[in-house]
């Protein structure tokens, strides 16, 4: 019976997007016994994934849990961060490890140069790279996500205008400028056919109230009041996701939601968008082609490096608008 450890730190997308590898191991290696090293703030994510067999979390530093790991007798590693931090497990540890091209350079040069050199491939095809010790296949069944029944949401928690279907809006983003400025989603919000759940976490909250003072009651601010599990509840009982470039827009996409995601400073093409591959139609991407400036950042920033800002303020709403109009007619 092997027993393979999985690592990926953070965050919660990319620890989303490693769940189809851990599915396939788990299905395709006979006997095989799966483990998971992550932070300890998700961890949770773990708590229902039926395909994984234990979990290790780190608060600061490897040390806390290096003991334990080597206790275990790992047969196989496959390393999904591939940092020094995974290298030293991978030391520690002292057994095969594999791991997946990052493609840092290629990266770069496409920041800092705008020369795309970077695969037509989905960073989940990148990290099955790092399975081939078993020879399994991607089932392309998509991505995981995992509900506790205790945080599935009832929409009849929501106003009652909401009882025939809402659209959830995803409105936070970790960095400045992967998130579309409040009056960009206020017009947005004013065309949308039903009404709209806004959905981010207490960080989140004043700029939910101050879209839902301009729309009344057509929008309800969820933002700071439901869990991670919750918002991803009310996430998969939507008819639309709209979402920036964030961990929710990955888990909208292990439901198969439809889902407009809208691209800043970041662009697909750094293989991270949502990953539906028998359900590819279901994406519609938003974003300002063109730009010279853009991708200033493989991850994001506190502010428009520029000044203007053009990557979300050029964000073209009638394109949206048709994305809905066309979506809307399977709601």
């Amino acid at each position: 019976m092997p027993k393979i450890l999985v690592i990926r730190f953070s965050s919660i997308g990319d620890i989303v997007l490693t769940s189809p590898v851990i599915r396939c191991l788990k299905e395709q290696v006979k006997d095989a016994e799966i483990h998971f090293l992550t932070k300890q703030s998700f961890s949770p994510i773990f708590a229902e994934n039926p395909h994984v067999d234990k979990v290790f979390g780190i608060q600061k530093k490897l040390a806390e849990v290096l003991p334990l790991l080597k206790k275990e007798g790992y047969d196989y590693i496959v390393d999904l961060h591939h940092n020094i931090r995974t290298k030293q497990v991978i030391w520690a540890l002292n057994v095969p490890s594999k791991s997946f091209p990052k493609l840092n350079f290629k990266k770069w040069l496409l920041v800092q140069l705008k020369i795309n050199a970077m695969p037509v491939l989905h960073i989940v095809d990148r990290y099955f790279k790092a399975t081939q010790f078993f020879n399994i296949n991607n089932d392309l069944k998509g991505l995981d996500f995992f509900i506790p029944a205790k945080d599935e949401v009832k929409t009849s928690e929501l106003p009652s205008n909401f009882s025939k279907g809402y659209i959830a809006i995803v409105i936070g983003a970790q960095h400045f400028t992967k998130r579309m400025p409040n009056y960009k989603i206020i017009a947005l919000c004013k065309s949308l056919p039903l009404p709209a759940v806004l959905i981010g976490g207490k960080e989140d909250l004043l700029n939910g109230k101050t879209i839902e003072s301009e729309l009344g009651n057509s929008v309800y601010n969820a933002c700071g009041k439901y869990n991670l599990f919750q918002s991803a509840s009310i996430i998969k009982q939507s008819k639309l996701v709209i979402s920036h470039d964030t961990g929710m827009m990955h888990i909208a996409a292990a439901f198969n939601k439809k889902i407009i995601s809208i691209w800043g400073n970041t662009v697909p093409e750094f293989g991270m968008y949502p990953y539906m591959p028998q359900h590819s139609k279901n994406n519609f991407v938003a974003e300002v082609k063109n730009l010279s400036c853009r991708p200033c950042s493989k991850i994001g920033k506190t502010s428009c490096p520029k000044g203007h800002f053009k990557c979300m303020n050029d964000i073209d709403l009638d394109e949206i608008g048709k994305a809905i109009l066309k979506f809307e007619q399977s709601f």
